[in-house]
């Protein structure tokens, strides 16, 4: 699974592949034969039907933090565009976020436009765009 994660991103990072292999290690010597699609989908309740074995708080919170790591990661490496987050927050100013946001997207999802819609009263454009800054920074 690591070999996957880690050849499908090129991230500039050199720790970057260390920190996949910190926060995804533990699993993968147990179930090595899962995909990357598999782990973001693993819940503690599929773990125990996989293996057997009770996954426990610790390790339940250890599965969380890695997929909120690799999704975080996912989202940096694979977004469709890449505009610096101070030109994001000045298209906010300016009610012109949704066209960062399309640009991110690769104008897939519902983020664009709702934010168009919403930043035809300003305000709640650029609250909707703050709010929404976490997915894409």
């Amino acid at each position: 699974m690591l070999v996957l994660v880690s050849s499908t991103f090129a991230v500039n990072s050199g720790n970057w592949k260390m920190k996949v292999q910190e926060e995804v290690g533990a699993f993968e010597q147990e179930m090595p034969q899962m995909t990357l699609n598999d782990f973001m989908e693993l819940t503690p309740a599929k773990y125990r039907k996989a293996t057997g074995n009770k996954l426990g708080i610790k390790n339940t919170l250890k599965l969380k933090a890695a997929q909120k790591f690799l999704k975080k990661n996912l989202n940096n490496a694979g977004g469709g565009g890449d505009i610096p987050e101070g030109l994001y927050i000045v298209l906010a100013i300016f009610g012109l976020c949704w066209i960062a946001m399309g640009v991110m997207d690769d104008w897939t999802g519902n983020n664009w436009w709702v934010n168009l819609l919403l930043s035809l009263c300003w305000l709640p454009g650029l609250i909707h765009a703050l709010v929404k800054k976490n997915e894409y920074y």
